[in-house]
């Protein structure tokens, strides 16, 4: 059999594609395993965004307030419940209103939609643009979109059962959450010490910095997106309510849940604003623009800068590809996750590599 690095690594992957392989022909022995990390995937990932979320104020309470760290996670829980409950009183009366409304006057928007659609396709420049980019006429495109909507209609019916289960599953994922973020905030601190154990002694110096590098920089980029994507949202919402555009509050939520998308997120965030602003008229679109432009502008000079520390730069073709794969994927869902999540994975795989590479290739002392 023929030696070398070349073949080894090719007998390597012959191995890996063998045990794949024969994975699929017993994938009835893995379904438990799956199921299983599948149902504590959303709840760890939601319970370590918090975990880097609260962790200040726990180290706050414990170690400068003398608070035992397991009192200080209650008294925690106590005010986060009563931050909801204000925000509920003052936040819910006039979302659940916009809400209603927004609900109450689809039609209409649909109807001023409709009629928009009917006065550009009397336009000569727009069909020929259709025609152009699409190769497609008018109405073969209203067609097909008519076609896709009777679609979505008549397997709404069928996934009622799947809409069930998915609100099913948010509510258990809330009743354990709270378990899971309790022993994360009591004994985090401890995990780093597990993982040392793995490693040489010689080596647990660096093993600690390089983890704690791993964290800086976990805890950075996910305490800065929030702190980052609040504020737009926050900015946003002032902005639209002195422009007076209608269903500011949803807008500007939404504006907020979307920012924490690289490099298109806050123009999808856009979209909705600017669709309200030009059913109004379109100079208030043009005034949901400039708003948005403005708070891009102070976040991206002012307030990420301050706030982002280190960042996790991830390349915009990266993000392009990775908003590609995740919207075929995931649909709205892959797109808010995708590109945190591998900034996120970015940071953990190359750590675990440098850790690993410790483990096996110690640096050789001084003098030897």
């Amino acid at each position: 059999m023929p030696q070398g690095k070349f073949y080894r690594i090719c007998y390597g992957i012959i191995l890996l594609l063998l045990i794949v392989y024969l994975g699929t022909l017993v994938d009835f022995m893995f379904e438990p395993v799956i199921v299983l990390v599948t149902s504590l995937f959303a709840p760890i990932v939601v319970a370590g965004v918090l975990y880097y979320l609260f962790r200040p104020v726990i180290h706050v309470m414990s170690h400068y307030m003398k608070i035992p760290r397991g009192m200080a996670i209650l008294l925690l829980y106590l005010l986060v419940l009563g931050v909801i409950a204000l925000l509920v009183l003052l936040v819910g009366p006039p979302l659940q209103h916009q809400l209603t409304s927004l609900i109450n006057n689809t039609p209409r928007l649909i109807n001023e939609i409709q009629r928009i659609i009917v006065e550009l396709q009397h336009q000569e420049w727009f069909n020929r643009f259709l025609e152009e980019m699409e190769g497609v006429s008018w109405n073969e495109l209203t067609a097909r979109a008519a076609e896709y909507a009777n679609q979505v209609l008549s397997n709404l019916g069928s996934n009622v059962v799947s809409i069930v289960g998915a609100i099913t599953n948010v509510v258990i994922v809330l009743l354990i959450l709270p378990f899971i973020l309790y022993y994360m905030l009591k004994e985090g601190e401890k995990a780093p010490e597990f993982i040392l154990r793995l490693l040489p002694k010689k080596q647990e110096t660096e093993g600690r910095r390089i983890l704690g590098d791993m964290d800086t920089a976990l805890s950075s980029y996910i305490q800065g997106q929030i702190i980052v994507s609040f504020f737009v949202g926050v900015c946003v919402l002032i902005g639209y309510t002195i422009i007076g555009l209608e269903y500011s509050l949803v807008l500007a939520l939404v504006a907020m849940f979307t920012n924490v998308i690289p490099f298109i997120g806050p123009w999808i965030g856009t979209l909705p604003g600017v669709v309200v602003g030009f059913l109004d008229s379109p100079f208030t679109a043009l005034l949901v623009i400039i708003v948005v432009v403005i708070v891009q502008q102070l976040e991206s000079n002012l307030i990420s800068p301050q706030v982002m520390g280190k960042k996790l730069d991830v390349h915009p073709v990266t993000i392009i590809l990775l908003l590609l794969v995740a919207g075929r994927f995931a649909g709205v869902v892959g797109l808010l996750l995708a590109v945190p999540t591998y900034a996120v994975l970015k940071v953990i795989v190359s750590h675990t590599y440098r850790l690993l590479k410790l483990r096996h290739n110690p640096p050789k002392e001084n003098g030897s």
